[in-house]
């Protein structure tokens, strides 16, 4: 039983961390800190959380299930057999403020047929956590880490060897953001506050076809590796998609904003560079690698989101309609599907954009 010394103890340690994140607690002490169990949701949805806090560092627990699945990937019905984080393709973004610990219970299902672990890219040591979760089909396994950064940041399976990238572009991959605790701020240290988060996770995919161009299908993810990897060697996706699919994020599944609201959108890469454009709006305030320790850039057309990384952008959508949102190589977001919608409701602005003359004629004289 926790007595009030132990709880005078703990909110000591916890306004004594707040007050400097690097300062580094003995395992009693991060015992004594508050918990708070954290129920994740599937991309693009984010769950709910605070973006600003003055209370003291918490362990935040999350769990992440991994799931072998077939999935399909596209309208042509084209089936793929993914390896996942809770089923979905990215797997849940999670997000923690700066100072907190994370607290993860990994499991492996018996039902799966592979090894597996996670790799957190905002974690020290361990080979981000790789090393410490490597756990066979029906085995769990529970990873503690202080998220000492603030940023976005990529997670991803890493069990070894080859099987490192055909786990990592078959879907198991995901993004982890840690605010800092006091909240995002511009470049002149100015809050800044956001209406809706989304989550965008941008996978290439390496579907082997036969001898007639047809996508091959497989019944479990081991039958299908030899033919992936041999896919996977010529460094030519098939499919370059958001969020698990071609359309995923289109149609009755676009994303929603309303005019005046400041949307927050996290997009990660874990294996590939990508260029995110919004077209007809702008980047107002861009963490291009994705670490709010560093001042935004701002206004910004198209941003560069590194292989393996993670950014975060913010924009004010100022006029209603459907606003495709794309990866800006127009090759892979048109032919290979890396393209989602925003639908924003609003009244529009003359002053911003109008037709001046409609569509008619050219004129003889």
């Amino acid at each position: 039983m926790m007595t009030r010394r132990d709880t005078l103890l703990g909110a000591a340690v916890a306004a004594l961390v707040l007050s400097a994140p690097a300062v580094s607690l003995a395992a009693d002490d991060i015992l004594k800190l508050p918990r708070q169990s954290v129920d994740l949701v599937a991309p693009p949805f984010v769950h709910a959380h605070q973006q600003a806090t003055k209370d003291g560092p918490k362990v935040i627990e999350f769990k992440l299930v991994v799931q072998e699945k077939e999935m399909v990937i596209d309208e042509d019905g084209t089936k793929f057999q993914a390896m996942t984080f809770n089923g979905s393709m990215p797997g849940p973004l999670m997000v923690v403020h700066q100072g907190d610990y994370v607290e993860l219970t990994l499991v492996n299902p018996a039902s799966n047929t592979m090894p597996h672990n996670i790799d957190f890219h905002a974690s020290t040591g361990a080979l981000g956590g790789g090393a410490l979760t490597l756990i066979n089909p029906g085995e769990q396994v529970v990873l503690r880490f202080k998220a000492d950064r603030a940023g976005v940041f990529v997670y991803h399976c890493a069990p070894g060897g080859a099987m490192i990238p055909w786990h990592v572009v078959s879907g198991m991959n995901g993004a982890i953001m840690v605010l800092p605790r006091d909240g995002l701020k511009d470049g002149a240290g100015k809050p800044l506050h956001y209406d809706r988060a989304y989550y965008i996770g941008e996978q290439d995919l390496y579907v082997p076809q036969d001898e007639k161009g047809k996508y091959k299908t497989y019944a479990s993810p081991a039958e299908a590796y030899v033919d992936t990897r041999e896919v996977m060697r010529k460094l030519t996706p098939t499919h370059v998609v958001f969020n698990g699919k071609v359309g995923a994020l289109t149609g009755k599944d676009a994303m929603t904003a309303k005019v005046g609201e400041t949307v927050l959108i996290v997009h990660s890469q874990a294996n590939r560079d990508t260029r995110p454009h919004i077209i007809g709006g702008h980047g107002d305030y861009v963490w291009e690698t994705g670490k709010f320790s560093n001042a935004p850039e701002t206004n910004l057309e198209t941003w560069f989101i590194r292989g393996g990384s993670a950014g975060a952008a913010l924009y004010t959508f100022k006029q209603p309609g459907v606003y495709a949102y794309v990866n800006h190589n127009l090759i892979e977001a048109v032919e290979l599907g890396a393209t989602a919608h925003f639908k924003v409701e609003g009244k529009w602005n003359d002053d911003l954009m109008t037709q001046v003359k409609a569509p008619g004629p050219i004129p003889t004289h």
